[in-house]
């Protein structure tokens, strides 16, 4: 791992007298863990963040007597040149003209993530992926959950588990979503962790990253810093995910639905661990409660995983048997009149969307749609054609959606609200179909986050069953 390092967690006021700007607060814990644990720490606090105090005052509020010191609704240049240390959401770019300043200024970058894992002594694996690694994340949890064995699961999934580092020693297991956002920092620290599992690889976030290229370099960071006696796990069907076996410096075990292989593989609704001449069977695909081919391959790289954490076959199973999928992923939110209705906010990509609408046998009304990450959605349309008759589309990227379904023989129509598309889907969908909520795309624009859009559907599912018409 060349420079670096990992601490046994026992120190107290490690960062005393260090004068510490937090960029980017946030709702979702990560923010609120990092500063409280560097207050905590003894460290002069700075937490600042774009977005004014209304929009972040619950997440103020949670860091109420610790004397951290707000700059909110803008950036002051100075707390970033005066810092010793700045801590940056994974989000910032790190073209950022206030990080370029930090480091002209001498400051250490970190995130996170970063002083979670540099500090962090039990064994870390980490799952990283385009689509499916919030399931998969999961998936493993609850296989570890019935193993015995004391974990934690964190990272993108949310929270923050620096609270946590005191609890912690080498016998335990943490497992970490992470993104590419996340990644592309940890790169700066030379870090991979010591299991990695990289799921698929598809255009994703290029509005951040700017090409499908620098996309895929952030991704691979989860492998290229492994040591030669650290574990990946790649999922074979993916030829990005392929393709990346070249950079591993560790041992690789394959996962494929589609190819028989030496590795984790699907054999007549059978999951089996194949090596050389040895076969053996791991548990059946029709023990899992989640539906979808995708959510199969998932099920088969969390068992990957597992298996290099040394957790037994029954556990394993029963993990899998008990796991009833993650909310806002194909998470079932009602059913009148004989329709399903179905919340898939977290398909955020046109390839989570298209999982999610072919994971259903019956007719299927989708909702697509939302903010722009320059994206394709040819392919989704292409692979479409001929399942799906009718889609509802809203937010900014429906022209470009539309575009496509037309060109695959699928009509459509642009809505101003998700409101007004659940009513039209509501309106076609007979006895028998599904009414789902799959938008292949982030939420920004008509919702703070995918889980705001994912409450809505809910609301309006809920108040639609319950209402007599």
């Amino acid at each position: 791992m060349s420079s670096f390092f990992r601490l046994n967690y026992d120190q107290k006021n490690e960062f005393a007298n260090y004068r510490v700007t937090v960029m980017g607060l946030g709702q979702f814990g990560g923010g609120i863990g990092v500063a409280r644990f560097l207050a905590e720490q003894g460290a002069d606090v700075t937490v600042t963040d774009m977005k004014p105090e209304s929009e972040l005052i619950d997440s103020v509020r949670q860091l109420d007597g610790l004397g951290i010191r707000f700059v909110l609704g803008g950036h002051d240049m100075r707390d970033f040149t005066d810092a010793h240390m700045l801590v940056v959401s994974p989000a910032v770019p790190r073209e950022s003209e206030y990080v370029k300043a930090a480091r002209r200024a001498g400051a250490r970058l970190n995130t996170e993530i970063g002083l979670f894992v540099e500090r962090c002594p039990a064994r870390i694996c980490g799952i990283t992926g385009s689509n499916g690694k919030s399931t998969t994340v999961s998936m493993l949890a609850a296989i570890l959950e019935r193993s015995g064995t004391r974990f934690w699961a964190g990272g993108n999934i949310g929270g923050s588990l620096l609270a946590e580092l005191p609890e912690m020693d080498h016998h335990d297991i943490v497992v970490l979503e992470l993104s590419s956002f996340q990644l592309e920092w940890l790169e700066e620290l030379e870090y991979s962790p010591d299991i990695a599992c990289i799921l698929n690889i598809l255009p994703n976030h290029l509005d951040r990253h700017g090409t499908f290229e620098n996309y895929i370099k952030a991704k691979s960071a989860i492998l290229t810093r492994q040591k030669t006696d650290d574990s990946v796990i790649l999922v074979r069907d993916d030829p990005e995910t392929r393709n990346l076996s070249d950079r591993a410096r560790g041992k690789i075990i394959w996962v494929s639905a589609r190819e028989n292989i030496h590795g984790i593989i699907l054999d007549d609704g059978a999951i089996m661990k194949k090596e050389w001449k040895n076969a053996e069977t791991l548990f059946d695909a029709d023990i899992l409660r989640v539906p979808g081919s995708h959510n199969i391959v998932n099920a088969m790289a969390a068992s990957a995983c597992a298996i290099e954490l040394g957790v037994d076959m029954a556990a394993m199973r029963d993990g899998l048997a008990s796991f009833s999928g993650i909310p806002h992923r194909l998470e079932w939110v009602g059913e009148k009149e004989g329709v399903s209705f179905y919340n898939d906010s977290k398909a955020t990509t046109p390839e989570a969307a298209l999982a999610g609408i072919t994971s259903f046998d019956s007719t299927v009304f989708p909702i697509l749609g939302g903010y722009d990450k320059k994206t394709p959605f040819t392919k989704m349309a292409e692979e479409l054609a001929g399942k799906l008759s009718w889609a509802a589309l809203i937010g900014e990227t429906a022209p470009h959606i539309a575009e496509e379904l037309q060109k695959a023989g699928i009509s459509s129509e642009h809505f101003d609200s998700l409101e007004a598309a659940f009513s039209a889907c509501v309106s076609r969908a007979e006895s028998g179909s599904v009414v789902l909520l799959s938008p292949g795309c982030a939420s920004y624009g008509m919702f703070p986050n995918y889980e705001a859009r994912g409450d809505v559907f809910r609301a309006l599912v809920e108040n639609f069953v319950q209402s007599g018409t």
